[in-house]
């Protein structure tokens, strides 16, 4: 993945962050320069998990570059052709929605349709408590859209959380080098 732009795009699963922290660091590993960007709520919400600052300023050492975390910030990145990939990890439900919908009015909605003007790989990574319920059409659509791809994902706890699902985040990587070539990673669930 070396001199690959990866836009990493986190929003509010904020129980996922340091998972997502992670793969910021492989893909770094990696080679990649990392471009970081963040949904409203996850820039600046603070929650049990941890304080937005907190996250934004590792976030900005791992990667050596400033958040975008504004709609302003995030229109250029297609127009300057900024990004080879986009990885949006965690992605919730409510992003998954928008996206589905067309709707770009966060940092994170705006950088994806920004990006896809460029036909390149927006890779997705759900996290979300409704995947198996009220999401499952949003997901089904975005399967079915060209340039989406998914991180392979499975429910987290069917027992007590029968209807939540949560990628792999260990796979992302890999999730990116097979959307690079305009290619799902199978099994999608696992």
């Amino acid at each position: 993945m070396n001199n690959i732009k990866v836009g990493f795009a986190l929003t509010g699963s904020f129980c996922t962050f340091e998972k997502a922290l992670l793969q910021i660091e492989n893909f770094i590993s990696e080679g990649a320069d990392v471009i970081p960007i963040m949904s409203f709520n996850a820039r600046n919400i603070n929650t049990r998990f941890g304080k937005a600052q907190d996250f934004v300023d590792k976030i900005e050492s791992l990667t050596g570059n400033k958040v975008i975390a504004t709609i302003e910030d995030a229109e250029p990145i297609g127009p300057k052709n900024l990004t080879d990939v986009l990885v949006v990890l965690p992605c919730t439900g409510n992003t998954l929605a928008k996206l589905a919908m067309g709707i770009y009015d966060t940092p994170v909605t705006l950088a994806v349709k920004s990006h896809l003007r460029n036909q390149k790989s927006v890779v997705i990574g759900v996290s979300t408590n409704d995947a198996l319920s009220n999401t499952a059409k949003n997901i089904g659509t975005l399967l079915n859209y060209k340039h989406y791809y998914f991180i392979p994902m499975a429910q987290d706890d069917p027992v007590k959380k029968p209807v939540s699902v949560v990628c792999d985040f260990d796979r992302a990587v890999e999730t990116v080098k097979y959307a690079l070539k305009g290619k799902q990673l199978e099994p999608v669930l696992i």
